[in-house]
């Protein structure tokens, strides 16, 4: 497995985050043509195809957040722990969550420091990453 670093952690799932909306896209756009070139007779069941695009589209959405969200709890009890073993206490609660995942990528010698930075200066967590010199890497993400 390639070593993780900021240009290659993002990562991206073609069938998912590509094909699967394209599908969902070409269903919805096909589907509202169809109701409205539809006549009487077919208005509902078109209606109907419609309403089940939208559900998809709804779906999908949330098939993707919703693990999301857990993960970025884990990781903010997961990074807390980390303050706490090394600081003794709790984390600052000036971090935001994109701050905070951010941080997990960074090494234990640059983790405080950054963690000082970040709340001092405000960093996204773009800028945090782009701090990082030893990236600690994460392949378990979703």
């Amino acid at each position: 497995m390639e070593a993780q670093n900021f240009k290659n952690h993002g990562k991206l799932v073609k069938g998912f985050h590509g094909l699967l909306f394209l599908a969902i896209l070409a269903l919805l756009i096909g589907a509202i043509y169809h109701l409205y070139r539809s006549t009487p007779e077919n208005l509902y069941l078109a209606s109907l195809v419609v309403l089940i695009a939208v559900i998809f589209l709804i779906m999908a959405w949330f098939v993707r957040s919703f693990p999301l969200k857990a993960q970025d709890r884990a990781i903010r009890a997961e990074e807390n722990l980390r303050y706490y073993v090394m600081t003794g206490k709790v984390f600052p609660e000036e971090l935001k969550m994109q701050q905070i995942i951010a941080l997990r990528f960074a090494s234990d010698e640059e983790f405080l420091p950054l963690v000082e930075k970040a709340m001092k200066e405000k960093l996204s967590n773009k800028e945090i990453k782009m701090l990082i010199k030893n990236w600690k890497a994460d392949y378990y993400r979703v």
